[in-house]
């Protein structure tokens, strides 16, 4: 007989697991649960050097699984960076401020980088312009990049060190935007803003790249603030050979506390198909997931492919970063070659084309659950839903954004409502995972429950209530939904028997408290393969 390595007692356990929901206690082995039901259930399995933990009825959950995340590729570089966030800068004058700070420390001639920056909460609502960067870092080249991860801000230094002048074309599917004079303005927008992304997922930039050393450190930090959330599962969806290595070497040391499901750069088909790589390569810590691509901007941007105009422009429909000339032969080559494809579709023009390709690869190469996802697929109508239906798409929308981007939601309108369309998608048995999409939204599970939950924004304003889902269903969308976007069902978003033991302890139960309440719950434990990564008690 097998014997527990640990059992845990007294909990109030929500499982997602429909034929168990509940339970009182919880034997682990090996990294496995053992048993999930009642004490006596689980002390049957209690050995002589099996520890017994009391959890004193404390509320326990499945480990939050945020299934389109940036954990190092963005998120994690971010601590190598100067934090120009909300809580830091309130102002132009502020995010200057941070700048010229940085510019005592840091060698002529080397590149300040910066990111977080969400230009609509400053007080002058809009971000600073190359000239204002350029009175307080004449001498260092300057990139800021916007918590959208989608525009970016350069000072005139950093242009003259890439080349790039008032007469540079824009680069296919961005823009370097200029003033009425013709003069750059400093800001960059999609693929004129990823060429000053340093290491995006192993492709080229102006901006040197990190070194190993500096990944390794970026990767513990992020780790340990995920763990703090409750979270022991992602997708880190802009990965490349920098961030693979990375990940490799943490799991190899034992410093990796977060599973990982690498989503890699479209620009790195050909090395993946070189190595003979696939989707569902690796092991339950570190594993091949799909291959991201984009075709649209961002929603916060206001840079999303829509098919109405944006309220505000009447002329604008947002911005396609790449045809069907050219995301219809990249769906084809990696749908032939076994990998999963996530591309970034936000506007319903752009969830249209990514539709097309999937059913075309579809077509002309038949593979059975090849389950390619949407990443946000934000703006959807009826016809949406029936072919996402249709194909088996899995779907990964926004979770937080209703509550922190609300107040740039005016320009959609009504469309509003069928935006971050969860109660849609559910209704539909269309497959959801949970998306922060963190540093573009916050990672914050507890806060992204009470969005899905209330639709309604942090300045108090109802967005889209036709779209509110239950708690049992927000949560299921961020443990099992997000286990099934990655092929691991049968092994993750549920306590039970043989499923990996990822689960934490909560502070309150948040089936007992008001809905408007659940960003104030807290993480007290995080248990990654019944490994305590995580404690504040």
């Amino acid at each position: 007989m097998w014997y527990a390595d640990t059992i845990f007692v007294n909990g109030n356990i929500y499982t997602m697991d429909d034929d168990n929901p509940r339970a009182r206690a919880l034997a682990l082995r090996q990294g496995e649960f053992l048993a999930v039901g009642d004490r006596e259930d689980c002390e049957i399995f209690k050995g002589p050097d099996t520890k017994v933990i009391d959890l004193e009825e404390r509320p326990v959950l499945p480990g939050f699984n945020d299934t389109h995340c940036h954990l190092l590729s963005l998120r994690g570089k971010q601590f190598l960076q100067e934090d120009c966030s909300s809580g830091k800068v309130k102002s132009i004058n502020d995010v200057l401020a941070i700048i010229k700070k940085a510019t005592e420390t840091t060698p002529e001639g080397q590149w300040i980088l910066a990111g977080s920056l969400d230009s609509a909460k400053l007080a002058e609502k809009r971000p600073p312009t190359r000239w204002e960067l350029d009175k307080v870092s004449p001498r260092h080249p300057v990139h800021i990049r916007a918590q959208s991860c989608h525009m970016g801000i350069v000072n005139s230094q950093g242009f003259s060190l890439a080349g790039i002048t008032g007469s540079t074309p824009n680069p296919q599917g961005g823009e370097f935007e200029r003033d009425s004079q013709g003069e750059l303005t400093g800001i960059c927008k999609e693929e004129a803003h990823f060429l000053f992304v340093t290491g995006m997922g192993g492709g080229t930039s102006f901006v040197p790249p990190y070194t190993p050393e500096q990944y390794l450190t970026a990767l513990e930090l992020a780790c340990k603030e995920y763990n703090r959330y409750g979270i022991t599962s992602v997708g880190d969806a802009l990965t490349g050979p920098p961030e693979i290595r990375a990940y490799i070497q943490a799991h190899n040391t034992g410093a990796l506390t977060v599973r990982v499901y690498m989503i890699i750069l479209d620009i790195n088909l050909p090395l993946i198909k070189q190595l003979g790589l696939s989707t569902g390569f690796g092991n339950d810590w570190v594993r091949i997931g799909g291959l991201k691509s984009f075709v649209d901007g961002a929603i916060a941007g206001h840079t999303a492919w829509v098919s109405e105009p944006y309220l505000n422009r009447p002329d604008y429909y947002g911005i396609p970063t790449k045809t069907p000339e050219e995301i219809e032969p990249l769906v084809m080559e990696a749908h032939r070659a076994g990998m999963q494809m996530e591309i970034h579709a936000n506007g319903d023009r752009a969830i249209e084309m990514v539709l097309d390709a999937y059913e075309k690869a579809q077509k002309a190469a038949p593979r059975r659950d090849p389950r390619h996802r949407i990443a946000h697929c934000t703006v959807v109508n009826d016809k949406i839903l029936e072919r996402i239906k249709r194909l088996g798409v899995v779907v990964c929308p926004f979770i937080s954004y209703v509550w922190e981007h609300g107040d740039k939601m005016g320009p959609y309108g009504d469309r509003i409502e069928r935006m971050f369309a969860h109660r849609s998608f559910l209704d539909q048995g269309i497959p959801v995972g949970a998306s922060s999409d963190n540093p573009c939204g916050t990672q914050h599970p507890y806060q992204a429950l009470q969005a899905m939950v209330t639709r309604v924004s942090s300045g108090g304003e109802p967005m889209g209530l036709s779209q509110r889902i239950s708690l049992e269903e927000a949560l299921k969308i961020y443990t099992r939904g997000s286990a099934y976007a990655a092929f691991e069902e049968n092994r993750k978003g549920q306590l039970k028997t043989g499923m990996l033991a990822d689960f934490i302890v909560i502070s309150q139960d948040p089936f007992a408290i008001d809905p408007f309440g659940l960003h104030e719950l807290q993480t007290l434990q995080t248990y990654v393969g019944g490994k305590l990564v995580y404690n504040a008690l």
